[in-house]
């Protein structure tokens, strides 16, 4: 039985994952949702924490980006909620979540920036977290970035 050579156009490759996702991307977009979520839900306690009681934050004398913990809660509170959704979006396949979702990461890595001085390791962790996220969000190349 004679090989023939395959048609223009097809590669020799195994066929496409179905949906053209590749599982790895799929997998790391996956967790982001996960860990958006995860950094809402912690946004969130941070937030009710800081309203609910001004001492259970450090209190900074000096320092450039000075609120009191009211306002850093409702801050993190407001934000909490709205990545969570975002990435609950993220995880029912929304194509508007992943955009946002890149946006609120980094808009919630300068607030965790800022807010440094009062929690330093929960803003290390949430600074990490969104780390990854920006970074799954923005290298899946299943579909077009343009």
């Amino acid at each position: 039985m004679a090989q023939t050579a395959p048609a223009p156009g097809n590669s020799s490759q195994p066929p496409s994952h179905p949906g053209g996702i590749n599982p790895w991307a799929a997998g790391g977009i996956m967790f982001a949702g996960v860990l958006l979520m995860v950094d809402g839900v912690l946004g969130a306690i941070k937030g009710i924490a800081g309203i609910a009681s001004n001492d259970v934050y450090a209190r900074i004398d000096d320092y450039v980006f000075k609120f009191n913990t009211t306002a850093w809660g409702w801050i993190h509170l407001v934000l909490g909620i709205i990545i969570a959704v975002v990435g609950w979006g993220i995880l029912k396949g929304a194509k508007w979540a992943r955009g946002v979702g890149v946006g609120l990461a980094a808009l919630n890595m300068i607030a965790n920036f800022m807010w440094l001085p009062y929690q330093p390791v929960w803003a290390v962790v949430s600074l990490a977290i969104d780390t990854f996220v920006i970074w799954a969000l923005c290298t899946d190349r299943s579909k077009a970035v343009i």
